[in-house]
C-alpha cells in the first residue's frame, strides 16, 4: 500500500516501496546521489584540515612493498625543514594513535607519548615516520607475531620486516622532498626489535639503529618465557594483539585479583580456551613449542644477527629493571659486539622499566635516583647518537662504548665494554654468595667449585610447595596487567616491589648476609648454581638476588628495611638437561640446576645486606608448575597439580660478577 502513515509518536513512517523507490543505485567508483537532496548533508565530502597554524605538516601515504602489499605510514615533517634526516618507527602499535597522543599546534606536543622521544626529535629536526606493519590497523597485508625471516621454514613467503623495512626506506628518501637521504629507526619492545631485523641486509640509506628494549628470545627470557616458565600474564597481550587487525577484541577482569583468574582458571592453556585465545594462530604455535626447538631459537634475533658483523651503527639501550625484555638487549650485545671490528656497536643500561628511558627517569616506584637518568640518557647520548650519523656535517658524538648507570650509588659510568667494572684499575672475577646455615648467606671472593653430585649432598633447607597456592610474584590483590595507573596498573615497576612479603612465607627460603662494613660491587650476570631436590617429578626454581636497606632511612623513611631485587628469574626443571626436550626430574635425588640470571651494574652499600630468595612459583606472573611431569603443561589436569617437598643444599651458590680492583 503506498500511502504516507503517521506513527503513534507523529513521526511521518514512508511505507517501505516508498522508501526504496528513492534508493539510488549503487555503482562502483560513483559517489551515490543524496537520499534527500532538498536537505543536504552539512557534512562536506572531504575536510580539509587547515595547517597555516602547525608548526608540522602531517601526511599519510599507503608505502608500496614489494608484493604489492600497502602499508599505512604517517610522515610528520617539521614546517622549515630542509635536508633533513628521517626518524622512522615501525609498529603494530596505531601508527595514527601514535603521532596523535595530543591535539595541538606544536610538533612535541602531538608526539608526547609511548615510542616517541619527542624533545629528542623535536629539538634535532628530524622528520618523523611511523608505519603500521603488515597486517596491523591501516596496513594491508597478513599479520604474523614477529614474523620470521623470508625464505625460512618458519615463512616460505618473499617478505619479511627486513624486506618491509628496505622497501620502505627506498620509498621515503624518494618521496620525501625535505629529506637528506639518511634515515634511522628506532623503537622500544616489539619497535625494538624491529630495528634489528632492519640490521639484516640494511638499505643503503640506513644510518642509525636504536634497539629499545627489544624483543629478541622469546624463550630464553623475553615475552613468552623464561627458561620453559609461560609468562602467562601476557595472554591479554596476545588476545588483543592478534586476534583482530584493530585490537578490537579486549581481555575483561573477571575478579578484583588477577591471582584469583588465574588460580580459578587452572591452567594457562584452559584460561587461553576460556577466553577464546586459542583462535589466535600464534597461541596455537606457542603451545605446540613448549620447549627451546628450532621454531623460537630461529627466530632469536641474537642469534641471526651473530651471522655477519652488523654495518650500521646500532646503540642497543637496556632497562635494569624492564618487566617484558630484559634479556634481549644483553644478549644483542653479546652476539654482535665481538665482530664489531669499526667500533660501530654501543650499550645504554638505565635504572628504568620497560620503555622507561623516554619518560621521567628520576624515579621507579619507592626508588629515587637523584637525577633524571631518563633526561640525560636523551641529551646526553641518544641525541648525539642520532645527530652524528644522521645529520650533513654533524660534530662527533662523544659516546662511550657503553654508558651504564650504577644503581646504588646513583651514577653514569663510562666504560669501554660490558661488563666491566670501570674504565680502568678494576677488574671483575667471579664471587661466591654461599647458602649456608641458619639462613646465612656468606660472601667469598674466590670462585666456587660445581654444586656437588648427588652423592656428596649434605645439609639442606627445605619447604613444601603447593600449587594450590603459589607464592604472589607481588602482594595481593594484583591488578591486572596494563599501564593505567589511573586503574591501579603498576605493572610497569613490579620489579622495584619490596620483596618482604615473600621473605615472611614459609614456601620462600630467605638467605641473608651480615650487614656490609664496606661496598660490594658487581657488574654483569650474576649466576644460580642451586643444589636441590623434589619429592615431585617436575619443578620450578626461582632465584631473587636482594639488597636489603639498613632498618631505618632517614632521608626517606618508608625504605626501612626495604628488599630491593637486582636480579631474580626462574628455571623450568623439565629443562635441566636439555632445553630442547622436557625430562622428568628424578625424585627425591639432589640434582644441579645452572642458569644465569638478568644483568646488574649495581653497589650494595655499607649498612646494607645481601639476601637471596629461592622459591618454586612467581604467580600469576608464571604458570604454576604441576610438579607432577606431564608432557605438555599447558595441558595439565587438575589432578596433575600435587604438593612436592623442596630442598634446597648448603652447597647451592649464587656466582657473582664482583668488582675489585686489579692486582
Amino acid at each position: 500500500m503506498k500511502k504516507i502513515l503517521w506513527a503513534l509518536t507523529g513521526a511521518l513512517v514512508v511505507s517501505a516501496p516508498a522508501v526504496l523507490a528513492q534508493l539510488p543505485a549503487s555503482t562502483p567508483g560513483v559517489a551515490a546521489a543524496p537520499l534527500y537532496p532538498a536537505l543536504p548533508s552539512e557534512t562536506p565530502d572531504e575536510f580539509k584540515a587547515p595547517v597555516d597554524g602547525l608548526d608540522y605538516v602531517k601526511r599519510s601515504v599507503m608505502a608500496p612493498m614489494r608484493d604489492g602489499v600497502k602499508l599505512n605510514t604517517v610522515i610528520i615533517v617539521p614546517r622549515k625543514a630542509r635536508n633533513a634526516p628521517i626518524l622512522l618507527t615501525r609498529t603494530p602499535y596505531n601508527a595514527v594513535e601514535l603521532t596523535s597522543h595530543n591535539e595541538s599546534s606544536q610538533m612535541e606536543s602531538i608526539l608526547q607519548g609511548y615510542d616517541n622521544a619527542a624533545d629528542v626529535i623535536v629539538e634535532g629536526g628530524y622528520i618523523r615516520v611511523v608505519q603500521d606493519v603488515r597486517g596491523k590497523y591501516g596496513s594491508e597485508g597478513d599479520y604474523v607475531m614477529n614474523r620470521p625471516l623470508s625464505g625460512s621454514a618458519l615463512n616460505p613467503t618473499p617478505v619479511d620486516h627486513s624486506t618491509d623495512t628496505w622497501d620502505t626506506i627506498e620509498w621515503l628518501v624518494k618521496n620525501i622532498p625535505e629529506t637528506n637521504g639518511k634515515v634511522g629507526i628506532i623503537g622500544i619492545s616489539y619497535d625494538g626489535f624491529l630495528p634489528l631485523m632492519a640490521l639484516v641486509n640494511p638499505h643503503p640509506a640506513l644510518k642509525a639503529s636504536v634497539p629499545m628494549n627489544p624483543m629478541v628470545d622469546g624463550w630464553r627470557g623475553d615475552d613468552w618465557f623464561h627458561n620453559g616458565a609461560f609468562r602467562q600474564i601476557n595472554l591479554s597481550y596476545v588476545l588483543e594483539q592478534v586476534v583482530t587487525r584493530r585490537n578490537e577484541a579486549k581481555w575483561y577482569s573477571s575478579h578484583f585479583d588477577d591471582y584469583d583468574t588465574f588460580l580459578r582458571a587452572g591452567s594457562a592453556g584452559e584460561l587461553a580456551r576460556q577466553r577464546g585465545v586459542e583462535q589466535s594462530g600464534f597461541w596455537r604455535k606457542m603451545v605446540a613449542h613448549p620447549a627451546y626447538d628450532a621454531f623460537w631459537s630461529a627466530q632469536a634475533m641474537d642469534q641471526i644477527l651473530a651471522r655477519q658483523p652488523v654495518t650500521v651503527p646500532t646503540l642497543l639501550v637496556h632497562s635494569l629493571w624492564d618487566a617484558e625484555d630484559i634479556y634481549g638487549a644483553i644478549a644483542v650485545y653479546k652476539a654482535i659486539k665481538p665482530q664489531d671490528k669499526d667500533n660501530k656497536v654501543f650499550l645504554v643500561l638505565g635504572p628504568w622499566n620497560h620503555g622507561g628511558g623516554i619518560g621521567d627517569g628520576s624515579r621507579l616506584g619507592a626508588l629515587r635516583f637523584n637525577s633524571d637518568t631518563a633526561l640525560h640518557f636523551r641529551q646526553e647520548i641518544l641525541r648525539p647518537f642520532l645527530d652524528h650519523y644522521l645529520k650533513d656535517d654533524a660534530p662527533a658524538a662523544q659516546i662511550a662504548p657503553v654508558s651504564a648507570f650504577e644503581t646504588g650509588t646513583n651514577k653514569w659510568r663510562s666504560l669501554n665494554s660490558w661488563p666491566s667494572g670501570c674504565v680502568s684499575g678494576c677488574a671483575i672475577a667471579p664471587a661466591t654468595l654461599r647458602l649456608a646455615a641458619n639462613a646465612r648467606l656468606s660472601l667469598s671472593n674466590e670462585a666456587s667449585r660445581p654444586a656437588s653430585a648427588p652423592a656428596q649432598r649434605g645439609a639442606f633447607d627445605e619447604y613444601v610447595s603447593d600449587p594450590g597456592k603459589p607464592v604472589p610474584f607481588r602482594a595481593r590483590p594484583i591488578a591486572p596487567y596494563g599501564y593505567d595507573e589511573a586503574k591501579g596498573q603498576t605493572w610497569p615497576r613490579w620489579l622495584v616491589d619490596d620483596q618482604r612479603e615473600a621473605s615472611g612465607r614459609t614456601d620462600v627460603l630467605s638467605y641473608t648476609s651480615d650487614v656490609l662494613t664496606a661496598p660490594v660491587k658487581i657488574s654483569g650476570e650474576p649466576v644460580a648454581h642451586l643444589l636441590a631436590s623434589t619429592s615431585g617429578s617436575d619443578a620450578d626454581w626461582v632465584v631473587k638476588l636482594i639488597d636489603v636497606y639498613p632498618d631505618q632511612v632517614a632521608a626517606q623513611p618508608e625504605m626501612g628495611g626495604y628488599q630491593l631485587m637486582v636480579s631474580a628469574d626462574i628455571f623450568r626443571g623439565r629443562y635441566r638437561e636439555s632445553l630442547e626436550t622436557a625430562r622428568p626430574i628424578a625424585a627425591n635425588t639432589a640434582l644441579p640446576y645452572t642458569f644465569a640470571m638478568p644483568t646488574t651494574n649495581h653497589v650494595f652499600l655499607p649498612g646494607h645486606r645481601i639476601m637471596v630468595q629461592v622459591q618454586s612459583s612467581w604467580f600469576p606472573l608464571y604458570d604454576r608448575n604441576p610438579q607432577t611431569f606431564v608432557p605438555n603443561i599447558f595441558y595439565a589436569q587438575p589432578s596433575d597439580y600435587r604438593k612436592a617437598t623442596q630442598r634446597v643444599y648448603h652447597d647451592s651458590y649464587i656466582e657473582l660478577p664482583l668488582v675489585g680492583a686489579t692486582r
